[in-house]
């Protein structure tokens, strides 16, 4: 059994691993542009990531969901990953970083 500890210690390594994913159309990752809405790490090492893209029809769906998953498999601790995308709620630039918009112009 995983202690707490243990558990937000793999979430913190999979966020750093988060912010090396990028949108091949944005120079932001995918963790401070607000794609990432939850990351559920079990006992067993298994990761949950709920995310969504900046747009559904997004061509590098595929792309940055495969990018995202073999990242966090590679991270200590994590045994499997499952990335769902998921459209509720929509994204929208709200959620990004302040970070993010700086980059991207929004402030």
């Amino acid at each position: 059994m995983m202690t707490s500890e243990e558990k937000l210690a793999i979430e913190g390594r999979i966020v750093e691993m988060l912010r090396t994913v990028f949108d091949p159309e944005i120079p932001v990752n995918v963790y401070d542009l607000g794609l990432i809405y939850k990351i559920d790490v079990e006992d067993s090492g298994e990761v949950s990531i709920d995310m969504t893209l900046t747009a559904p029809n997004c061509p590098a769906a595929d792309f940055i969901m495969e990018d995202v998953r073999q990242r966090i498999e590679s991270v200590e601790g994590v045994a499997s990953t499952q990335v769902n995308l998921v459209f509720d709620p929509e994204w929208d630039k709200d959620m990004m970083s302040e970070e993010a918009k700086l980059e991207l112009g929004y402030l």
